[in-house]
């Protein structure tokens, strides 16, 4: 099967998440080569998240955000339970497996 193109928007989501950790990189005085080491990755690596390229894998990019102090925003930011809709349906369309731990 023939991999599909990112849509445009895909792309911009990319380059300003990219944008937003050389940013967040800047402003925590670290070099490239620092948060690369901090992270676990290869400078080259970083760059490429750093410019948007979608190739990054998730764990890399997850990495980065640990070492920048930024994970904890970012999976809440995804936290389908902080939104209306999501407490809204959780008790009417989830399976009971999936819900979330009452800890």
């Amino acid at each position: 099967m023939p991999q599909r193109l990112p849509q445009a928007r895909v792309l911009r989501a990319g380059r300003q998440a990219g944008n937003h950790v050389a940013t967040w990189r800047k402003l925590q005085g670290l070099t490239s080569a620092q948060l690369a080491e901090r992270a676990g990755i290869s400078r080259t690596t970083l760059s490429k998240l750093e410019s948007g390229e979608l190739g990054v894998s998730l764990g890399a990019y997850l990495n980065v955000l640990r070492s920048l102090g930024q994970l904890d925003r970012a999976v809440e930011a995804l936290d389908p339970y902080e939104t209306d809709l999501g407490r809204a349906r959780a008790d009417e369309a989830l399976p009971r497996r999936v819900r979330p731990s009452s800890s």
